[in-house]
């Protein structure tokens, strides 16, 4: 079997039974549609296995190190690079500013464009499903989530859509920029 495939075997276990958050869908379809986004940027493998896996230790009980020892340091390093800490002794909502800048942070001073390519999966994927719903719900969807301001939720993509400004060349970077201004805009 090969790294990816390997990844989404590995991804397919951890997430096991997990839903979506707003939507009843299987779990594992967001992060194979976040390598599938990746795949348009890159066909470097380790970026792909790293998409499929990239929320398994965040939202999971496996570990970086269990990562680390399946998939490589490469990998893991991926991985690591988009895992926000939690911050479990918390409430999710009152943590959830601090860790959206702390990532925000790691994102903007990161030199490597495969960590930038991994965000794009990632959030495009979410922001797919976040349109849709929006869609569906209308502002009726940001009672789902721990942060209910939909306007820090618009710093947020906006200050991801700025940081990824490199790939603005890219379908996936247009597409970002299209459904964060349907959102948010109300375009």
């Amino acid at each position: 079997m090969s790294l990816f495939e390997e990844a989404v075997k590995f991804a397919l276990n951890a997430h096991q039974g997990m839903q979506r958050k707003t939507e009843n869908i299987p779990y594992i379809l967001h992060p194979l549609e976040a390598a599938v986004i990746a795949a348009a940027m890159t066909d470097d493998v380790e970026v792909l296995a790293a998409a499929v896996l990239h929320d398994t230790v965040e939202d999971t009980s496996a570990t970086l190190e269990d990562i680390r020892e399946n998939f490589g340091e490469r990998v893991a390093w991926l991985v690591a690079s988009e895992t926000e800490e939690k911050r479990p002794d918390l409430p999710a909502s009152e943590t959830w500013k601090i860790r959206k800048e702390e990532s925000l942070e790691e994102l903007r001073n990161t030199e490597d464009p495969s960590v930038k390519i991994l965000w794009m999966g990632d959030k495009l994927s979410n922001l797919r499903s976040l349109y849709k719903s929006w869609i569906e719900k209308g502002d009726l969807i940001w009672q789902s989530f721990n942060q209910k301001d939909p306007s820090q939720h618009a710093w947020y993509y906006r200050q991801i859509e700025s940081i990824l400004s490199d790939f603005k060349d890219s379908a996936p970077w247009q597409e970002l920029h299209w459904i964060i201004k349907q959102i948010f805009d109300g375009k």
